[in-house]
């Protein structure tokens, strides 16, 4: 068990994400991998404190089940929503957005991510750590 994990996890914690779509740590633990249909895949994302993922599409959507912790989602031009354990989030197709801890707590989901002709993410830019540290903490 790693120095995140912990004992009330509901999913194991996975391997650590890619730092070209992360910045901080995540962790990325596949649940359902995608199936003989292609058209969707299941995983469990555990997000250290300050650790947010890039600016990114879903050609097909995403759905996001919060299970722990506090965190964010924010899509291009729109204000910051504060998420907690219980929250969903439903990410239409090709919008873009990103999503990750808050400051001071861990923050963990599974995505539910549709896939489009094989493709799951189209990753952009990394959010800076300016717009991350305008964040409202409420």
């Amino acid at each position: 068990m790693s120095a995140t994990a912990t004992t009330t996890d509901i999913f194991p914690q996975g391997d650590k994400g890619p730092a070209d779509y992360f910045t901080g740590t995540a962790w990325i633990k596949i649940l359902v991998p995608k199936d003989e249909t292609g058209s969707y895949s299941v995983g469990n994302v555990v997000f250290e404190p300050k650790t947010r993922n890039n600016w990114h599409t879903h050609p097909a959507g995403q759905i996001l089940l919060i299970t722990e912790g506090k965190g964010y989602y924010q899509e291009r031009g729109q204000s910051a929503r504060l998420l907690s354990k219980g929250d969903v989030v439903v990410i239409p197709s090709n919008v873009e957005h990103w999503h990750g801890a808050a400051k001071d707590s861990r923050f963990v989901h599974v995505v539910i991510t549709n896939l489009k002709d094989g493709s799951a993410a189209t990753w952009l830019e990394p959010v800076t750590d300016q717009d991350y540290d305008a964040l409202p903490t409420r």
